[in-house]
C-alpha cells in the first residue's frame, strides 16, 4: 500500500494514459492494499466485465502483481516501480535512438505501447510501410537489444510479487536455524533468501534467446561444419528492461557531475571510462564498476577533443599522460584520506581504473538535499547541514559557536528545518526521570527521514504538475482548437485553415507545456537521484 501522494501520482499517470475506468482500478489497490477481483467488483460499483478488462489492461502492461492467498484466493497488487518508470519512458525511446538508431527506437517505442510483445508482431507490425528491407533491420536491431538486456522477456515470475516469495524463502531458511536464532544468523538467512530470488530472475530471464545450428560447406576440405549461434525466441513475448536505460541515465549525471566540479574534459575522461566497461554496467546495484586499462579508455576519447585544453601543463604531453592526470584528479590522488575518498570519482588500483558508482550515488543524493536546504532557509541552512553530517550530533550552543552564527538565528532556524524533517531532535536524559529541565538536546540529520520526505514532496510536484497540465488542456477554448487540428483536413494546411487567434492560442500552450515537460523532466531527475540511486542507502547510515 503507497502512500498518499505516491497513489495520487500513481494514478494520474494510470488515467493519463488508460483512461478514468483503469485508474479507479488502480487507485483502489493503491490505497486498500492487495485486492481479490470479488473485492475489486464490490468496491469500484464496477461491472465485472469492466474490472477485469482494467486487471488484463495493467497486467498487460506490466503494472500489476498477483499472488496466490491462503485466505482470499488470488489477490492483485500494484507495481508502484513499473509505473513511475512510465515517467522515463520519452527517455528510454531517445536513448534507443541515440545507440541503435531509427529502428531500434521504433522497436522500444512499441513495446511500451504495448507492454509485452513477440518478435514476429513486432516486426510484422513495424514493417508495413517497408515489407522488404524493413524486416531484416528489425530484426538485425531487436536481436542487439535482446543480447545487449535492453529487453528482456516477460515470464511468469515477473508477473509474481516479489515481497512474497521473498518472504516465504526467509522463512524456509529460518526452518534450518537450530534453536534460537541470533541475529548473525537471521542476517545470513535473509542473505540466502534474497540470493535465491535473484539466481531464479536470472535463469528465468535466459529463455529469450535459443540456439540455431548453421551448416557450413568448405570447399577445400568438402566436410560439414556446424556452428551453434543464438536467434532470438519467437515464442517469447519481451518487454522493456527499465534498469537497464536507467544505468544510462545514472552515467550521465555523474558525467555531468565531473564536468561541474572540474571541466569538460575531465568529464569527456570519466564519460570515456564508463563506456570502456558500458557493456557488463546491467544494475544500478553495482558499487563499482569493473577495472579497465587506460588502453581502453583512450580508445573511446573523441578525436577532436583536446585534452591538453583542461590542464596548465606544457603542450607537448601526450595523451595517456593527459588520461593519467585527469584519473589522478578524478581520483583525488592529492588528497589520500577518508575525506579525499568521499569526494574521488574513479579509484586507481595499478594500472586499472574503476568508477566508483555508491560514492558518487552518495554524494548526488546529498548535493539534492542541500539544495533543496539552500532553497528553503538559505546558506545558513547548509552550513548546519554539512556540519551536522561531519560532527553526527551537536546541541544549539555548539551549532552557534562552530557555525560562528548569532544564537537568536540558530533557534528558529533549526525548528523550521525540524518541521520539514531536514533535521532531527535526539533526547538524552540526565537522570533517570527523563525529566525535560535535565536533558541534553541533540541535533542530527537523519539523512534516510530527510531523503523520504523530500521524495514525497517530490510526488506531489510532480502529480501538480501533471494536474496542472491536464486542466490547462481541458480549457474549452483549446480543447475546441485541438480537436479542430486533430481532423485531418486541417492538420494539412494549418496556416489557411485556422485563424490567426487560434494559431496563437495553440502556440500559448505548446509553450506552456513545454515549460511544464521542462520542469517535470528536473524534478524527475532529483527523483531518480533520490529512488533510484537510494539502493545504497544501507550503507550510507
Amino acid at each position: 500500500m503507497a502512500d498518499a501522494d505516491t497513489a495520487r501520482l500513481c494514478t494520474e499517470i494510470v488515467r493519463s494514459v488508460f483512461g478514468p475506468l483503469t485508474a479507479t482500478i488502480a487507485s483502489l489497490l493503491l490505497t486498500h492494499g492487495r485486492l481479490g477481483f470479488s473485492q475489486l467488483v464490490r468496491i469500484s460499483k464496477q461491472k465485472p466485465r469492466t474490472v477485469r478488462a482494467g486487471i488484463l489492461v495493467l497486467v498487460q502492461h506490466n503494472l500489476l502483481w498477483h499472488a496466490q492467498s491462503d485466505d482470499e484466493g488470488e489477490v492483485f497488487e500494484m507495481n508502484i516501480d513499473e509505473c513511475l518508470s512510465r515517467l522515463r519512458y520519452g527517455r528510454y525511446v531517445w536513448l534507443a535512438e541515440q545507440l541503435y538508431g531509427r529502428p531500434g527506437a521504433e522497436i522500444v517505442e512499441f513495446i511500451l505501447d504495448h507492454g509485452k510483445l513477440r518478435p514476429p508482431d513486432i516486426i510484422s507490425q513495424l514493417s508495413i510501410y517497408d515489407p522488404v528491407k524493413a524486416p531484416a533491420v528489425l530484426s538485425q536491431t531487436l536481436r542487439k537489444l535482446v543480447e545487449e538486456g535492453y529487453l528482456k522477456p516477460s515470464t511468469l515470475l515477473s508477473h509474481l510479487s516479489p515481497r512474497d516469495k521473498r518472504i516465504r524463502y526467509e522463512a524456509e531458511e529460518k526452518k534450518k536455524i537450530a534453536g534460537f536464532p541470533t541475529a548473525k544468523e537471521l542476517r545470513e538467512a535473509k542473505e540466502v533468501a534474497e540470493a535465491r530470488l535473484k539466481r531464479e530472475e536470472e535463469e528465468a530471464e535466459q529463455v529469450g534467446m535459443k540456439r540455431k545450428a548453421k551448416d557450413h560447406t568448405y570447399k577445400a576440405s568438402k566436410r560439414k561444419a556446424v556452428e551453434d549461434d543464438m536467434e532470438v525466441d519467437d515464442d517469447v513475448y519481451f518487454r522493456v528492461n527499465c534498469e537497464r536505460f536507467n544505468v544510462h541515465i545514472r552515467n550521465k549525471l555523474i558525467e555531468n557531475a565531473a564536468s561541474e566540479r572540474f571541466n569538460k574534459c575531465a568529464g569527456t575522461v570519466l564519460k570515456a571510462t564508463l563506456k570502456a566497461t558500458e557493456a557488463k554496467q546491467r544494475k544500478l546495484a553495482d558499487i563499482r564498476s569493473d577495472p579497465t586499462s587506460l588502453a581502453n579508455i583512450a580508445m573511446h576519447i573523441p578525436d577532436d577533443v583536446d585534452l591538453a585544453a583542461g590542464l596548465v601543463t606544457p603542450s607537448s604531453k601526450k595523451t595517456m599522460s593527459l588520461i593519467k592526470e585527469y584519473l589522478g584528479i578524478l581520483a583525488s590522488a592529492d588528497n589520500p584520506t577518508a575525506a579525499g575518498r568521499a569526494n574521488s570519482f574513479v579509484s586507481l588500483n595499478g594500472s586499472k581504473v574503476q568508477v566508483e558508482f555508491e560514492i558518487i550515488a552518495r554524494r548526488l543524493r546529498r548535493r539534492v538535499l542541500e539544495a533543496v536546504a539552500r532553497e528553503r532557509h538559505g546558506d545558513e541552512g547548509v552550513r548546519i547541514i554539512r556540519l551536522l553530517l561531519d560532527t553526527a550530533m551537536m546541541d544549539e550552543k555548539q551549532i552557534s559557536k562552530v557555525g560562528m552564527m548569532a544564537a537568536k538565528d540558530v533557534r528558529p532556524l533549526l525548528s523550521a528545518m525540524s518541521a520539514e524533517s531536514l533535521v532531527s531532535l535526539q533526547e538524552v536524559p540526565k537522570s533517570a526521570d527523563r525529566n525535560p529541565t535535565r536533558m541534553f538536546y541533540l541535533w542530527f540529520v537523519d539523512l534516510q527521514k530527510a531523503y523520504n520526505v523530500l521524495l514525497g514532496n517530490m510526488y506531489k510536484t510532480l502529480y501538480n504538475i501533471a494536474a496542472r497540465r491536464q486542466a490547462e488542456q481541458d480549457e474549452p477554448n483549446l480543447r475546441a482548437v485541438i480537436e479542430k487540428r486533430q481532423r485531418s483536413d486541417v492538420s494539412q494546411d494549418e496556416e489557411r485553415l485556422l485563424t490567426r487567434n487560434e494559431r496563437e492560442l495553440l502556440a500559448q500552450w505548446e509553450k506552456k507545456r513545454e515549460k511544464l515537460t521542462v520542469l517535470e523532466m528536473r524534478v524527475e531527475e532529483a527523483v531518480f537521484i533520490l529512488r533510484d540511486l537510494g539502493i545504497f542507502a544501507i550503507s550510507e547510515e
